[in-house]
């Protein structure tokens, strides 16, 4: 059957294509892979163990560096290996660990906001979202904070290598590979005790290959999906001044907005896992070993799951979205995420009461994996608030 694809001009607003697919074929195959569109469907394998990862590693073996990398991140370990290096890393990401953290956080944001008010047109991902993750994560593991900007080239580099962008970038991303190896590396060289992630893996005994591969998957998991989660939510905001005004007026309002731009543009938009068997999805029949792509933007936007699906709505009722994956490869940072961009959120929204679009289209990666703007100007015509 014909391959699954999204035209390069509707990169930005990949519904309406997703839309057709859930309504025609909502598991579609094309390409050697199968694409599942709908909520129930998604769901049903993304909480199904006989579906997982099977070391299917989606790098050539000629880029050694990055393939073993990868082969050691979580998102790409079944059990028991999964379950074994997750429970080491898990404790530094539940909420109760987490919330302590608003203070520290809202100090970066505060910090970044300052430096975006200084110039009357900026790029909002490369001054706020992208760094504020960065240093959120730069701050867990216990890395200096000036090493933030080196570490998100890097991250970037890394990302280049998604089979979802054209011509990938695995040479490019090899070489990322091998220098975060040997800087985290070189970190659990370092005295430290085992309040920060780094020290806490290796008082459990988490070293080399393993240790560095985890610091880099949440760096790269850290940092790229909560800039697209920042981005897009500033873009939707700025888009619906009806929301914009309410969130504005009733800031508590905020933690329920963020789960609403979650649904609503998903900024990690599909994942991928392998069948281990014969197994119905759908009512069709996807063979052991077939490599199932599982549409999470699609899922999101689902109208039997999600009421008027294409409409932000800031008061839409409970409804689990698929926004943070599902099953036991739901996302490790979902609480950390969600706070990065509660307090993001709020502080444009406080301290740039007079943020807008300067310029009409927004270019987007060339990416429907990690979904996001490339670059995002905006003026901040007004004054920073101080109060």
């Amino acid at each position: 059957m014909n391959p699954f694809s999204v035209p390069a001009g509707q990169l930005a607003d990949p519904y309406p294509v997703y839309r057709r697919y859930r309504e025609a074929e909502p598991v579609h195959h094309g390409d050697g892979k199968w694409y599942v569109f709908g909520y129930d469907d998604v769901a049903a394998v993304l909480t199904d163990r006989r579906f997982g990862r099977y070391g299917a590693v989606p790098v050539p073996p000629e880029y050694p560096a990055l393939r073993e990398m990868v082969a050691n991140w979580l998102v790409f370990l079944d059990p028991p290996e999964h379950t074994a290096l997750r429970a080491h890393v898990a404790g530094h990401f539940t909420q109760a660990r987490v919330v302590p953290l608003r203070p520290r956080i809202e100090a970066l944001a505060d910090g970044l906001l300052a430096e975006l008010a200084a110039h009357p047109v900026a790029d909002l991902v490369a001054g706020f979202a992208a760094p504020l993750p960065i240093l959120v994560v730069a701050d867990l593991l216990g890395v200096p904070a000036t090493e933030h900007r080196w570490l998100r080239e890097r991250a970037v580099a890394l990302q280049e290598a998604n089979t979802s962008r054209v011509g990938g970038g695995h040479a490019a991303a090899d070489r990322a590979a091998r220098e975060l190896s040997a800087f985290f590396e070189a970190e659990a060289r370092r005295p430290r005790g085992d309040d920060d992630l780094i020290g806490h893996l290796l008082a459990a005994g988490v070293t080399g290959v393993p240790l560095a591969s985890t610091c880099v998957h949440l760096l790269t998991a850290g940092h790229e999906t909560t800039t697209n989660l920042l981005a897009k939510g500033v873009l939707a905001i700025l888009r619906h001044p009806d929301a914009r005004a309410e969130l504005s007026a009733v800031p508590e309002l905020m933690p329920q907005a963020v789960e609403e731009l979650l649904r609503y543009d998903t900024p990690v938009q599909m994942v991928r896992r392998t069948a281990g068997q014969d197994v119905e999805v759908g009512g069709r029949m996807i063979e052991a070993g077939g490599t199932v792509v599982l549409v999470l933007g699609s899922a999101n936007r689902d109208p039997a799951r999600f009421p008027d699906p294409d409409r932000l709505d800031l008061h839409r009722g409970p409804g689990r979205h698929a926004g943070f994956g599902l099953g036991i490869h739901y996302c490790l940072g979902a609480h950390l995420a969600r706070l990065e961009a509660e307090i993001g959120l709020a502080g444009l929204l406080r301290r740039l009461p007079g943020l807008s679009l300067a310029e009409h289209r927004v270019p987007y990666a060339d990416d429907l994996v990690f979904h996001g703007p490339s670059r995002l100007l905006v003026s901040t015509s007004s004054l920073l608030e101080t109060t």
